[in-house]
């Protein structure tokens, strides 16, 4: 949030409930939603982070259903004429400036 607000992108909503999904932060006049997700909860594909070793089946179920929660979120959204832009924990971590300004491209659109 605050690379989104050094780039000058200001009003958005956090979770906002009105919203199907209830994104991280939503845009709501340009209907653009934000999705900021944990890489081990919701199954990064660029770092790939380990499923537990333990209690496998506990485990998988968990985090699939955590995946397909995410899309069924997205596809709801996108359905309702919302663009939805997806940040990894891990590339924001990397380079918090970069993704502020994926989720600025997808509000100038």
């Amino acid at each position: 949030r605050h690379a989104l607000r050094a780039l000058g992108h200001v009003g958005y909503r956090l979770h906002y409930a009105k919203a199907p999904g209830r994104p991280d932060i939503a845009f709501v006049g340009r209907r653009v939603a934000v999705f900021v997700h944990g890489c081990f909860w919701h199954g990064c594909p660029h770092c790939r982070p380990r499923r537990p070793k333990s209690n496998t089946s506990f485990w998988n179920a968990n985090l699939d259903r955590n995946k397909a929660r995410d899309k069924r979120k997205a596809r709801e959204l996108r359905g309702e004429g919302w663009s939805v832009v997806t940040v990894w924990e891990c590339r924001l971590r990397r380079d918090p400036r970069r993704e502020a300004v994926r989720v600025a491209r997808a509000l100038e659109r």
